[in-house]
């Protein structure tokens, strides 16, 4: 579970990198709402499901779909969550655009992932200045 907060943050900050002040665009957005969330959900149930498999197997453990559906859905909640956070964040900064700012105050709560995010965030912003050069 550790994993999955860094590599949402990763998605956010290259969506940022990428989109140099102008809006990230996901590719597909011509389906509708339900059917892309609907994929989403199973591409998470999926990756959950690859996660606790993995782990269950190294300890010798067992996960029923009962509990990786649960665990998915709790996920999903967050998910949702952050992303709400995070559209608040830029939109009380009169934004369009989530930025590393955005980010970096949504791990504010958590120590170890706001010092992870403000790493990767300065990481990200040197390899912008040394690309620009």
């Amino acid at each position: 579970m550790r994993h999955v907060f860094p590599s949402l943050a990763r998605v956010v900050l290259a969506a940022e990198q990428s989109s140099n002040d102008h809006d990230f665009i996901m590719p597909g957005l011509q389906e509708d709402d339900a059917t892309k969330e609907e994929k989403l959900k199973a591409a998470l149930w999926y990756s959950i499901g690859q996660m606790i498999d993995s782990a269950a197997l190294t300890q010798d453990l067992n996960a029923t779909p009962h509990f990786i559906g649960g665990l998915s859905e709790l996920v999903w909640v967050q998910v949702e969550n952050a992303a709400q956070d995070l559209e608040a964040f830029a939109k009380h900064a009169d934004r369009k655009t989530i930025n590393t700012k955005d980010v970096v105050l949504l791990g504010r709560r958590n120590e170890g992932l706001k010092e992870l995010l403000q790493d990767h965030a300065k990481t990200v912003q040197k390899q912008n200045s040394a690309g620009s050069k």
